[in-house]
């Protein structure tokens, strides 16, 4: 699905985007449904669900849990990557007061790996997650959309840069 990206989203990449949305959203409720029947509380937090498009927020987020659960880090790009899988990942999360067994935060780090700085079309990736110019992405999704008759908000030039391995 990535392979096709050069420039800007396809289509054959909002299609895949959205239907995995969709099953990641499936597979929380019916987790957290098993959680239920266990006799715990439990919450399923939809994979990709803005409630605010000026600030590019959600309910929650699923990077910062991932973060937190030791999953990977925040990248260049204000994304999560996984040390193996770079960006290429997506996210739903369930909260629970489940007793699991947890991870620690992982000190990983993107190293010398500059290619998402590299193919990001409005130079909104900097040294550092904190340099991502979010404001400049934004707008770019928007011309996308737009552009490409895509009608969401979705790059992922960046993703495909990011092959994990570091």
């Amino acid at each position: 699905v990535l392979a096709e990206i050069e420039d800007h989203p396809t289509r054959f990449y909002l299609h895949h985007y959205r239907t995995l949305n969709a099953l990641l959203d499936q597979i929380a409720v019916k987790i957290a449904t098993f959680i239920h029947t266990s006799g715990f509380d439990a919450l399923p937090i939809p994979a990709s669900q803005i409630v605010d498009w000026d600030a590019q927020t959600a309910h929650l987020s699923h990077k910062m849990v991932a973060v937190r659960s030791g999953i990977g880090w925040l990248g260049r790009n204000n994304l999560l990557v996984h040390p193996e899988y770079g960006s290429s990942i997506r996210l739903a999360t369930v909260l629970t007061n489940m007793p699991l067994l947890t991870d620690s935060p992982i000190e990983g780090d993107c190293g010398k790996c500059r290619r998402c700085i590299e193919v990001c079309p409005v130079s909104a990736i900097g040294e550092s997650y904190k340099d991502y110019n979010r404001e400049a992405c934004f707008e770019r999704l928007k011309w996308f959309a737009k552009t490409y008759n895509i009608g969401h908000y979705i790059c992922g030039i960046c993703v495909k840069a990011c092959r994990g391995k570091f």
